[in-house]
This record gives C-alpha cells, structure tokens and sequence, in this order.
C-alpha cells in the first residue's frame, strides 16, 4: 500500500498568549500543499523501516511513522510486522509539518490495511498524542487553528490557481529559539475570517509572530522574503516556526536559489 503525505503552510501565526502548562495558544491557518512524501508499507516477517530522499536524523524507531504502529499495539490493535519505506521531499525543521503527515498517513493506511475501522474523528484523537498539528493531515483541507495549533475549523479559503514558490535555506531553527523572543499578544485581525479577495492587503495584515524573533538571528531567512517580493510575490512568510519562506504569485515565476525550491500550482 502506499500514500503521498502532504505538506502544509502557515498563512499567518499570532502568538495569542502563555498557558498555565507552559505552552502556547496560538492561532493561525494550515493550507496543504502539493509538497508531498512516499510511504509504502507491506506485510513481512519483522519490522523495519527505510527512510531515502532528504536525510533524517535518529533512530528510525523514533521516527512518527513507526510511533504510530508503536501505539496501535500498545492499545490491542493486531498490527502485522511491517516493512515501511519512506522517501523524504518535505524537508525537515522547515514548519511544513512533514513528520506529522507522514504519522498520519501511516494511520490511515494501516486503519484500512488492518481493518481497524476507526472513525475520522478516532484517528485525528489517536494520532494527535504525536503532535499538535498531526490530526490536521488526516483531512487535510484548510484550517483555522486554535489552540496549541490542535483545535481546527474549517475556513472558506480557496487559493485554487496561485503559484505557490517555497525556499528552505540550511538553517535550523528550533522551537525553543523560535519563541526566545515572542511577546504573546492577540492579533491584530482574525486569521479566521481571511478572504483570498482580501490579498492585496495581505502583506500590510497578516503576519507570522515568528519573524520577529527569527529573522534577526537567522538573516538569510529574513532576505528570502524579501526577495519573494522584489520578484512579484503577493503574498511572502515564514511557515510555522520555520525555517522555510513560501511565496504566493499570480502565476508562474523563476527564481534562482541556492537552496531548497519547490514550486507548484496550487
């Protein structure tokens, strides 16, 4: 069996305010992207799982993919033992939820493969003790995201037909450092009544609350935007807490980076 698990943008992130369990509530919306993995997963005679394309560090029973077959056992599902190969194209530490896609695809197909029969709403739950934005890619149709980024509702914003162009630079930017500098504050608009009519206004209202704490020690990250927008972008941010910068165009444009690039027809 095999799937193609998707990535996702953040059109917007408002840090909306600190948690008594020290994390965060947040706000923002998860846009799938036609950025996509490889999972193939069979039946064998013992477990293993094989990660090609783009490197992932650690040990690959770690990996959210064999995680999710990890915990289905653990919970009296039969899982067979499996051979799983994954190919890599959403990079990773980039705010594209690429491992969280990966888990939930993983659980789809195994629900389906193994006759587990669990309800949309019982994987997203399942599959959701992951990560926060796991059970946004058992759908995976736009959101507006409350929460820790856990509490979705579906938003009426259709981008069908804008050229989307995405840059990962080398740099890596964890979570810790991302919120280093974040002065939680609600957000000047609702991210959840955002209007692709509304684009024109995008880049004066719709901000990531990340780049502000980013950009300054990670300049090429910063410079990246930037040049989204000397080149016709209408819409240029950083997804998530990084370090990826995703543009959005009226139509098909070159750019020329030393970096990660994919470029796609949304």
């Amino acid at each position: 069996m095999q799937s193609y698990p998707c990535a996702k943008i953040n059109i917007g992130l408002h840090v909306v305010e600190r948690r008594p369990d020290g994390y965060h509530n947040l706000e923002t919306i998860f846009y799938p992207i036609p950025l996509r993995d490889e999972l193939t997963v069979e039946r064998a005679e013992e477990d293993s799982l094989e990660v090609t394309g783009i490197p992932v560090a650690g040990n690959w029973r770690d990996n959210l993919v064999y995680r999710v077959v990890t915990m289905l056992r653990e919970e009296g599902h039969a899982i067979p033992p499996l051979r799983i190969r994954l190919k890599k194209n959403i990079p990773s530490g980039a705010g594209l939820g690429g491992g969280s896609s990966d888990a939930a695809s993983m659980m789809k197909m195994l629900n389906e493969m193994c006759g587990l029969h669990l309800t949309t709403e019982e994987m997203e739950k399942c599959v959701g003790r992951l990560g926060a934005d796991c059970p946004f890619f058992i759908r995976c149709t736009p959101v507006y995201a409350t929460g820790t980024g856990n509490v979705f509702t579906p938003i009426d914003l259709d981008l069908s037909g804008m050229f989307l162009v995405l840059i990962k630079p080398d740099d890596f930017v964890s979570t810790k450092e991302a919120y280093a500098n974040i002065t939680p504050h609600k957000g000047d608009i609702l991210l959840g009544e955002l209007q692709r009519e509304q684009l024109h206004r995008w880049p004066d209202m719709v901000r990531n609350d990340f780049e502000d704490s980013v950009f300054p020690a990670h300049p090429t990250v910063a410079h990246i935007k930037q040049q989204l927008y000397k080149v016709g972008a209408r819409y240029a941010c950083m997804s998530g807490s990084g370090s990826s910068v995703f543009g959005l165009f009226d139509g098909p444009v070159e750019v020329s980076t030393p970096h990660f690039l994919f470029t796609a027809t949304l």
